[in-house]
């Protein structure tokens, strides 16, 4: 009966490295093809100020739905933009550095690899949330780790910080991680390389699946 207690895997979507033009369209019709947890801006190569001009109108989009706004690894970003949270890589600073700079409301998320120890660092930290993976082979990012189904698992089994799947993620293999135990599904170009309202849609309709 357990499994059944657990909240329904969510959506997490990261944004494409280029927002520009029609993307805030893009991103809207995402969000009102069904629900999406969270939002992370992830930038790369242009200054802040003009990272901050980006998300501008991202972060409204989000706010409108009850979305969370994250930003992918500068804590200074996040706090400039008043966002909901960041998401930090092994190298991105600490969650105590992030939680004194975004308060204690901020979600603060760690890319925990494919590893135990980091994960467990990240939760005894303060962290909201520890993301594993890659799940599956990605083009979105060069892939140097690869987690497997045990390890969402054993954090489910063990810790109430909810852990986040990331990494080649598309509608047709998800299932095995929403049964595993992944509480959000990271996705990137499974959304954004094609029909994104559909995209959605289908990823809703695979955790459904999957959960039922």
């Amino acid at each position: 009966m357990e499994e059944n207690e657990r909240e329904p895997t969510q959506l997490y979507l990261i944004s494409p490295l280029d927002v520009t033009g029609g993307f805030p369209d893009r991103l809207a019709r995402a969000l009102d093809a069904g629900p999406v947890a969270a939002f992370q801006f992830r930038v790369k190569h242009v200054d802040q100020h003009e990272a901050a001009r980006l998300a501008e109108p991202l972060q409204k989009i989000c706010a409108d739905r009850d979305t969370a706004f994250i930003v992918n690894d500068s804590t200074s970003l996040a706090k400039r933009l008043g966002a909901d949270g960041v998401h930090l890589g092994q190298e991105d600073g600490t969650v105590e550095e992030a939680r004194n700079a975004l308060g204690r409301d901020a979600q603060i998320g760690v890319t925990c690899n494919n590893s135990r120890h980091l994960a467990m660092d990240a939760g005894e930290a303060g962290a909201d949330y520890v993301a594993f993976g890659a799940y599956f082979p990605t083009t979105t990012k060069d892939v140097k780790h690869m987690a497997g189904l045990d390890l969402l698992e054993w954090w489910q089994a063990i810790f109430e910080i909810p852990c986040v799947a990331i990494g080649g993620i598309t509608p047709e293999n998800c299932a095995p991680l929403v049964t595993a135990g992944a509480d959000f599904l990271a996705v990137s170009g499974a959304v954004w390389n094609g029909d994104e309202a559909a995209a959605v849609k289908a990823f809703h309709e695979a955790i459904t699946g999957a959960m039922a």
